[in-house]
């Protein structure tokens, strides 16, 4: 009877074990990032404030950190579900720009179609180019058995290309001084739930794809199966999952996640194809996914703290002059301290 009574608190006592070692490896991080501060001459707790509170201070420093979560949010889980089956979709940035084109042609060659109409086609657009990003290494990978990491990767400069040519050639806009096309129409912005500051309906749909996302790949046959390829995918094979296709399927999916993001940004954001549209995304989403340790449960939540953490390091940059790489410092001690809290728990 005692054994069964301190069965169900086990887990419970493990995660509880795992979080107070994740906030110690975040607190440490934080020191250590502190010294590096108070070396160069800064005000460190000054510093603290600005990276940690700005996005709380003000209605628009909130505003802007959920419209940076949003594209975060989805480009980890263009990395997470292919993970799941343990394959590696580094190409997120591409299939970010391939998604930003496809909506983007959709809001300016199709200007006269109602709202209704538009921003769905929109969504749909984004989210196909995104995959058929995605659909040239999987199939690379099917095919001939080229590794994904290398050709996601490898896609990504194709994107640069793709955009640049976009925004200067196809739909330039002749009076901007940066690579942008004309705007798309007005029927194709997503409606704001917020008008003052400005805050687009993006961020319901990101939610409801990432509630979506986790139902099918924690309880579905679907999912099921694609996590059986990345547990174990020789047993999956013998037990007759098609393996190769799961695979397939697995990066194809996250490019479409990360093509609807770069829709979001065009239909949301900037209301046109910009260069430069991925930012620095892929990088913290891949932190954001290694830190959350693919847990789709996990991913919101620290998605979040990555965006409130690179709105106060840009906000930090502007009113203390402190680079703004010193927030990369602070993301990657954290991962490493996280890291190292997993193998000094396990011993």
């Amino acid at each position: 009877m005692a054994e069964r009574a301190l069965g169900p608190a086990r887990p419970r006592r493990a995660g509880v074990d795992a979080a107070l070692s994740y906030a110690v490896s975040v607190a440490v991080a934080f020191a250590a990032v502190g010294v590096f501060l108070a070396a160069m001459g800064f005000d460190v707790p000054r510093a603290y404030g600005t990276i940690l509170f700005t996005s709380f201070r003000t209605a628009n420093g909130f505003a802007q950190t959920l419209l940076k979560f949003v594209p975060l949010l989805l480009l980890t889980l263009a990395f997470v579900v292919p993970l799941a089956a343990w394959k590696f979709n580094i190409g997120g940035e591409g299939q970010l720009i391939a998604g930003a084109i496809g909506a983007g042609a959709a809001g300016i060659v199709l200007p006269g179609l109602p709202a209704i109409a538009l921003i769905p086609l929109g969504m749909l657009a984004g989210i196909a180019g995104g995959a058929l990003w995605a659909a040239l290494p999987a199939w690379l990978l099917y095919r001939f058995g080229i590794n994904e990491i290398l050709t996601t990767v490898l896609m990504n400069f194709v994107s640069f290309g793709a955009l640049d040519y976009v925004t200067t050639e196809v739909w330039p806009d002749p009076a901007a001084g940066h690579p942008t096309s004309v705007p798309i129409a007005v029927g194709a912005r997503l409606p704001l739930l917020l008008a003052s500051p400005p805050l687009h309906a993006g961020l319901v749909v990101a939610l409801a794809v990432a509630a979506a996302t986790h139902v099918y790949v924690n309880r579905t046959t679907g999912g099921y199966e694609l996590r059986a390829v990345g547990a174990n995918p020789r047993a999956a094979l013998l037990h007759g999952i098609a393996v190769r296709r799961l695979s397939l399927l697995a990066l194809v999916l996250g490019g479409a996640l990360a093509g609807l993001a770069g829709a979001l940004e065009v239909a949301g954001v900037h209301h046109r194809l910009i260069e430069g549209v991925q930012s620095n995304y892929l990088l913290l989403s891949i932190l954001i996914g290694l830190i959350a340790k693919g847990n789709l449960i996990a991913v919101p939540p620290v998605a979040f703290a990555i965006a409130v953490l690179d709105v106060g390091a840009r906000a930090m940059q502007r009113t203390m002059q402190i680079p703004v790489e010193v927030v990369f410092v602070v993301e990657g001690l954290i991962l490493i301290f996280v890291l190292l809290s997993d193998v000094v728990r396990r011993r």
